[in-house]
């Protein structure tokens, strides 16, 4: 199975791809659990999400049931799709395996990893994380919304940023173009070297 996110046609919509070690494990299951509540919150933000293991597709349907009992949804559709990369192709191709864990047979798991595509079909963000520590799924909530206010704005986001919080002009704005792009005004900050470059603005 391949990957809609990447392959499909241009549109607004972004995607999501995360992948798992493994089925019926726990970490795993409360991730998937996780993003499968959060759906709406992905939706509204015009993101699709899939997942990818190595395990098959008789493997995934049966722990969906274990999945959707964590979430406490048991009586609906599971809102994702999740690939059964058996053959790790996909897992190659995107550089996914992870160099020290490993299944029954001795065969490479995929890591935890995260990918954040565009709607011009490029890579926008990627983060792996250790096998043994679970994603936080409102951090990547955050960074979508980060990415797509900085592609309709000339701004930045600050360190912990969150939606609706005060946004940084870019450094490359002239105060000519900045006044003329940022109608409610932005203050600069005084700093040591004297440089006016640290320059804050109510999120557009």
């Amino acid at each position: 199975m391949s990957s809609p996110i990447i392959s499909s046609p241009k549109s607004d919509t972004w995607g999501i791809l995360f992948s798992h070690p493994s089925d019926f494990t726990p970490v795993c299951t409360t991730e998937l659990a996780r993003v499968a509540n959060l759906t709406p919150e992905f939706e509204k933000r015009g993101v699709k999400v899939i997942a990818l293991s190595c395990d098959s597709v008789d493997s995934h349907n049966k722990w969906i049931k274990d999945i959707k009992s964590y979430a406490e949804r048991a009586e609906e559709g599971f809102p994702y799709p999740i690939i059964a990369d058996e053959s790790r192709a996909l897992a190659v191709q995107l550089g996914m395996l992870d160099p020290v864990e490993r299944d029954k047979d001795g065969l490479p798991l995929t890591c935890r990893a995260v990918f954040i595509v565009g709607p011009e079909k490029t890579l926008r963000l990627s983060i792996l994380y250790p096998a043994t520590t679970g994603r936080n799924f409102d951090e990547i909530l955050r960074v979508v919304d980060a990415l797509q206010l900085t592609d309709k704005n000339k701004v930045a986001t600050p360190a912990d940023w969150k939606r609706g919080g005060d946004c940084m002009v870019l450094p490359n704005l002239s105060e000519k173009e900045a006044t003329s792009l940022f109608p409610k005004g932005f203050s600069v900050t005084n700093l040591p070297s004297g440089k006016p470059y640290l320059r804050v603005t109510p999120q557009p």
